[in-house]
């Protein structure tokens, strides 16, 4: 018993003719309209590396690699995306009068039975990951989703009455004149044996029904999907086949000649120089993709250092922001003309000004949504086109453009800390030891440089420092939005580091560790960077550096640009060379400090402090002492702790394995 029957004397074939032209040409128009509105952003060259991008493309669209990392939501989400992939030939096979399965049995083919099981599979697997999904929204309700509009509920209905009428209508073709089970449909099958007593009448029209109600939502669907997160069933697709191949969190330099190199400060075209965004138009093709292919699963917003101390930044709020600010304001973007909103304000200057720069929402997101350039875009404008920043940062610029370092001392007093070392200074050696400003000027960080230098020089190893020749790396003014300040920073470095003809450097500071090994070939400045933990556990394996087991508990707290950004995690561990006590959040899974993205160098609000959130966490621990691998990261979780009445110590790995040295000796 099938559908396929005249209505009130006009054709069945007739109304899906018409529903179909409703629900496709809406579905057609509104995309288009979006293709329309992501072709408005700049040139962004993603066509390149075709078959990485195609494995990448089936691991993780496919296949929901990242996606799946959340064994609840995820799971529930990859059954009904899996589950829907499956089901879609069914969908076909409806709306045609059972055309392709009738062609699928042909003899010469042989696949309509391989067919029914493989869609009855996908109906099943979309209806468990529906049944989780909706537990989880009513039942376990987890705090993210406490807020969500009731439109995330019913579209999972939805969903779940097109399975349903799916199988009604499935057994409706096995309860013809002669009932015939097809166990090859089993979920079929089981609704048939449910629905064989009813009487013809009431049979008919609950297949009836079934049918046009599963045509109808299907369709509803394709009308919906533009208009509601679900956009992220189109945009996920270019998202994930054209994601970022460049390193985490490189930044692109203001311009780029034909060599992929940055232009030279004195030869940049300001006539086509586009300082930061703050316009739609502004962004890059990929950068406005990102906010059709936002799933809203949050998992951005959990990670978030701002968000979760209270700030006014939400990551996946920014994205959103990225496709409301289109589909509100389209009509006038397509016409040439710019809102009076700019993006600047929809993001707000609070929000922009809150981000640590740490890259915890790019490396949640399951679709390679790229946050955080979209923040520190914008606070290049802010900087450099509206002269609006926070006032803290007028005496860091200050500082950087007339002493080369945040704290303004004179280059004179750099290499203080290494006296009494007998250290090699400006001379060529295998290494150079990039001390960076923290360790040159910070008392407390002095310390951690004077402990590396022994340890080095203990284990023989053949370093020299720049002393007054070293300047900054240039991150805080970058990370901050001056990127021309950055530049010309950059620049110096480089033909200082050059002049010495050593290609291996040594630092202690992830953020110089960072700048100096992938920022600075853009400049002219290719090098083998390595962060003393590195080096050090190094020279503790090849027994150089006899090192004992450190006594006291310790907790090890990654810092974003070593192990997040940086992808280094075990050599800090190796070279402490005891058992830690981890923090709930660590590797790159690690809880961010506070002080990435300048905001070292900002106030922050007493009862908003990322810091404490993350001394709270190392308190919890137990341990004697927390060690850390970044200057920023040493300031603030001695302040954090302190601020939350913990007086445990913090320490350097270096001092800790000095510390360990020494009392051998």
């Amino acid at each position: 018993m099938d559908p396929y029957h005249n209505y009130w004397g006009i054709e069945w074939y007739y109304f899906i003719i018409i529903w179909a032209f409703i629900a496709l040409g809406s579905h057609i128009y509104q995309v288009g309209f979006i293709v329309r509105l992501i072709r408005l952003g700049k040139d962004d060259d993603r066509f390149n590396s075709w078959q990485q991008r195609t494995t990448e493309f089936l691991t993780d669209w496919l296949g929901q690699r990242k996606v799946v990392e959340d064994k609840v939501a995820g799971y529930a989400h990859a059954l009904i995306f899996w589950g829907f992939l499956m089901l879609v030939s069914d969908v076909v096979d409806l709306s045609t009068g059972g055309a392709l399965y009738k062609f699928l049995k042909l003899k010469s083919i042989l696949l309509g039975n391989i067919w029914n099981l493989i869609v009855d599979i996908g109906y099943t697997i979309a209806g468990i990951g529906i049944i989780i999904a909706l537990y989880r929204r009513i039942v376990i309700k987890p705090e993210k989703l406490k807020d969500s509009s009731i439109e995330g509920i019913l579209i999972l209905f939805a969903i779940l009455g097109i399975v349903i009428t799916a199988f009604i209508v499935e057994a409706g073709y096995m309860l013809g004149e002669n009932i015939e089970y097809n166990n090859w449909e089993p979920i079929g099958v089981l609704f048939a044996k449910q629905m064989v007593h009813l009487n013809s009448d009431t049979l008919g029209m609950v297949i009836d029904v079934s049918y046009w109600l599963h045509m109808i939502l299907i369709g509803g669907f394709l009308i919906e999907i533009p208009q509601t997160k679900h956009s992220h069933l189109i945009g996920t697709i270019p998202n994930v086949m054209f994601q970022d191949h460049s390193q985490m969190g490189t930044m692109k330099p203001l311009q780029i000649d034909n060599g992929g190199l940055a232009v030279k400060t004195d030869d940049l075209d300001f006539d086509n120089l586009t300082l930061g965004i703050n316009k739609f138009s502004d962004f890059t093709w990929r950068q406005l993709s990102d906010g059709w292919a936002c799933t809203a699963c949050a998992r951005c917003q959990d990670v978030c250092p701002a968000y979760n101390s209270g700030k006014t930044l939400n990551p996946m709020q920014i994205i959103m922001d990225v496709k409301n600010y289109g589909n509100e304001y389209g009509k006038t973007l397509l016409l040439g003309k710019e809102p009076d909103e700019t993006i600047v304000d929809r993001f707000t200057p609070d929000a922009i000004w809150s981000c640590t720069t740490c890259y915890a929402c790019v490396d949640a997101c399951p679709v390679h949504i790229e946050h955080v350039p979209k923040l520190t875009d914008t606070r290049r404008h802010l900087v450099m086109e509206a002269s609006e920043f926070p006032d803290e940062l007028q005496n860091l610029f200050n500082n950087l453009e007339r002493n080369s370092n945040p704290w303004g001392m004179g280059a004179h007093t750099r290499a203080d800390w290494a006296k009494g070392l007998d250290l090699k200074i400006g001379e060529p050696a295998e290494y150079l030891f990039y001390v960076g400003c923290s360790g040159s000027f910070d008392d407390r960080n002095k310390k951690v440089s004077r402990a590396t230098a022994r340890l080095l020089k203990e284990a023989g190893v053949d370093f020299s420092i720049l002393g007054e020749m070293e300047i900054c790396n240039g991150d805080p003014a970058r990370r901050a939005g001056n990127e021309f300040l950055f530049q010309m920073m950059a620049e110096m470095n480089v033909d200082n580091i050059n002049s010495l003809g050593t290609l291996k450097v040594i630092t202690a500071c992830p953020h110089c560790f960072h700048t100096i090994g992938k920022e600075y070939e853009k400049y002219g400045g290719k090098y083998e960077v390595y962060h003393h933990s590195q080096i050090l556990n190094d020279l503790r394996r090849k027994g150089k550096l006899k090192i004992n087991k450190f006594e006291d508990k310790i907790t090890f707290h990654d810092p974003c640009y070593l192990g997040r950004i940086g992808g280094e995690t075990e050599a800090p561990r190796e070279a402490l060379g005891g058992n830690l006590i981890e923090m709930e959040r660590h590797g790159k899974n690690s809880f961010c400090c506070g002080g990435g993205g300048a905001r070292v160098w900002m106030e922050e609000d007493a009862d908003k402090r990322v810091n404490e959130i993350r001394a709270t966490e190392a308190s919890k621990t137990g341990a004697d002492c927390v060690v850390v691998g970044c200057p920023f990261c040493m300031t603030m979780m001695s302040d954090g702790l302190k601020g939350i009445g913990d007086e445990k110590p913090v320490k350097d790995i270096s001092e800790i394995m000095l510390e360990n040295l020494e009392a051998k000796t």
